[in-house]
């Protein structure tokens, strides 16, 4: 059915809020079996990739050129690490540091999120290690001791790591205490539920399955709709010096 160009989405200097009517599918170098839906990348301005990799039954990913985040969106992947092999269900994840040699394939249909950024080093201390889990296993933290606005940590934090990975959970009515405006650049995926988010000067409904891009300093809020909680999953750069040192 034709909407006569009407959609969610929308582009600005500072933002991104693709929505699924929006979504282009292509084939990437390194997949078999896999389509992906290219979310945002450097050619947008990003220092990261992220997008939604759909695996046929069979489908096969490859090593990636950077280290990379994955997280089951739906069904199940396996992931072979050396003589290790690991069964990823729904809401399960893994952390894959830059050079490790790695595959990811699917028995049957299955989506994951990926997130895949060159290394910034710190410039000392130990190298990051994988991490693997699953998201349902994590606790809840208050967000700055409001309980009905909860944090997931999925990535190990310390000097080590250069971003982060939480799932942000509300129940319903609940919103961000603050207008943010930070250095950290996000990447966000709707996982659930659903509300408004306010980017620069621009407001918007969200969605499960919606995606949104935020740039470096782009003012954003967001306030949960409706009768269940809204939960996203989200990435930002972390612990690294913003002149590189």
């Amino acid at each position: 059915m034709h909407h006569l160009g009407a959609t969610r989405s929308s582009l600005k200097r500072d933002h991104l809020l693709q929505t699924p009517d929006t979504f282009v599918r292509t084939p990437l170098p390194g997949a078999s079996g896999v389509e992906f839906v290219v979310h945002v990348a450097p050619q947008m301005g990003a220092a990261f990739t992220q997008f939604t990799a759909e695996f046929s039954p069979g489908g096969v990913l490859g090593p990636a050129p950077a280290q990379r985040f994955l997280f089951v969106l739906q069904g199940e992947l396996i992931l072979e690490l050396g003589a290790e092999t690991y069964r990823l269900s729904e809401d399960g994840y893994a952390y894959l540091p830059q050079g490790t040699a790695h595959t990811v394939r699917a028995e049957n249909s299955a989506r994951a999120a990926i997130i895949e950024k060159a290394y910034v080093h710190a410039g000392h201390g130990e190298p990051p290690q994988v991490v693997i889990g699953n998201e349902r296993d994590k606790s809840d933290l208050p967000l700055m001791g409001d309980s009905s606005l909860r944090v997931r940590a999925l990535m190990e934090d310390g000097p080590a790591y250069d971003f982060a990975v939480n799932t942000m959970t509300y129940d319903p009515g609940a919103a961000l205490s603050m207008v943010e405006i930070h250095v950290m650049e996000h990447g966000l995926l709707m996982l659930e539920g659903g509300g408004i988010y306010k980017l620069s000067d621009s407001w918007y409904p969200v969605e499960a399955g919606d995606f949104i891009w935020m740039a470096p300093y782009c003012p954003q809020w967001f306030g949960a709709l409706g009768k269940r909680p809204a939960k996203y999953l989200i990435y930002k750069d972390w612990r690294r010096h913003p002149l590189g040192a």
